[in-house]
Order: structure tokens, then sequence, then C-alpha cells
């Protein structure tokens, strides 16, 4: 059955941010009523061609269990991405929890890179130039906005 398992065993707040262009992290909290030796382990998919990868380096807590993950080398594609996090005790079943994400939407992005500032006395005021942020994804820079907010000193 696909609830298999005892009520409040899944994970909770599960959570997932990319950051430094390549860094994925994940984390999650225990179930309300999970037994006390449930071990988590999290699994995902980047596309439907992809082969479904588990955790390579988990973040645990003060008991050893496995409460987090961070990924590397990630990629962010145009489909959803597919994550799977079970549990295994001694004492009774553990349900799974699954969920899909866009990548992009949970992407941190840098702040935008090599921000001058050239101002000059007369009317002619201040010109501001930056680059774009890194990112793995957005290929045109015209898909940025970005504010500008100046503040006299």
């Amino acid at each position: 059955p696909v609830l298999a398992g005892m009520n409040g065993s899944a994970i909770e707040n599960f959570s997932c941010v990319i950051y430094n262009i390549f860094l994925m992290n994940c984390t999650w909290q225990a179930g309300r009523d999970a037994p006390a030796d449930t071990q988590y382990f999290l699994y995902w998919q980047n596309s439907r061609e992809d082969n479904q990868m588990e955790c390579e380096f988990y973040i645990k807590d003060e008991n050893r269990r496995n409460m987090g993950c961070i990924f590397q080398n990630v990629s962010i594609g145009s489909e959803k991405a597919y994550f799977l996090v079970n549990g295994s005790s001694k004492d009774s079943l553990v349900q799974f929890y699954d969920e899909y994400i866009d990548l992009y939407k949970i992407e941190i992005l840098t702040a935008p890179l090599n921000v001058t500032a050239n101002c000059t006395r007369d009317s002619a005021g201040c010109i501001i130039t930056w680059h774009p942020p890194l990112t793995s994804h957005v290929e045109r820079a015209k898909c940025f906005q970005y504010e500008i907010s100046i503040q006299n000193k």
C-alpha cells in the first residue's frame, strides 16, 4: 500500500535550496510519531531519464539520525526533480515522503558581480554597472531584474 507504515512516522518540513551555483542542501525533521531508532534516507532524480541517486553526504543530528543532505554538482533541468525520503526502524514500518520540485524555484542566486559606480560632480550623476549573477540555468542576462537602493551618507 502507498501509505504503509505507522501514521506520523514520515518526515516533516522537507526543504531544499540550491546555492553557490551547483550545491544543494536538503533538510527535514523526523516524523512526530516516528520510533526513536528511525533512520531516514534521501533519494532524488533530476529527470525521468536520470538514475535515482541516494544522498552521499548526510547531515546528522545528535542521535546520529539523518536529518539532511548536501548534494554536489547539481544541475538545474527543465523538468521537476523527484525527491523521496524513506525510513527504517526495527520497531515498525515507516511511511515515506515524496515531492516533485522545480529546482529553479529553490535556487538562491549570488549577488551581481563586478559592481562599479563612477560618479561625477556635474549633472551627469553616477553610472553604475554590474554583471549578472552566476547561475547554472539562466542563459540570457535580460532574464534578470535589478533594484538599486541609493542611500546618502
